[in-house]
């Protein structure tokens, strides 16, 4: 029996802000050089999945299966902030206009490389 408290959308909105301000400050030499976007996402996604899992209990998605947090409804995308997410997660005109029957938690980052 887990004693993790259950992830709520209030408290993935809260940790999301939490992870979203360490990163910001934190340098991973890891991703030095790297420069494709998805494998970047990829790494942020996993490493915030990997943040909530050690406080929360929750059903963990995946891209593969379409949503991140399938029992919040809640699918994260990570992106650039000079290169906006290209890839739509509309199907048809009709979900843009009524949406997408989930709600997207989206991480803006920003890249540099310093070789210090």
């Amino acid at each position: 029996m887990s004693t993790k408290p259950k992830l709520t959308v209030n408290l993935l909105c809260k940790e999301a802000n939490i992870f979203a301000q360490k990163e910001s400050s934190h340098f991973e030499p890891a991703l030095y050089g790297v420069t494709d976007g998805k494998a970047i996402g990829t790494y942020l996604e996993h490493k915030f999945q990997r943040f909530l899992r050690e406080k929360y209990e929750y059903v963990e998605g995946s891209s593969a299966k379409g949503i991140d947090f399938p029992e919040l409804e809640v699918d994260m995308k990570v992106t650039r902030i000079t290169q906006p997410q290209s890839s739509c997660p509309f199907k048809s005109a009709r979900q843009k206009i009524y949406g997408l029957g989930y709600s997207l938690l989206v991480f803006v980052y920003d890249k540099t490389d310093d070789s210090d």
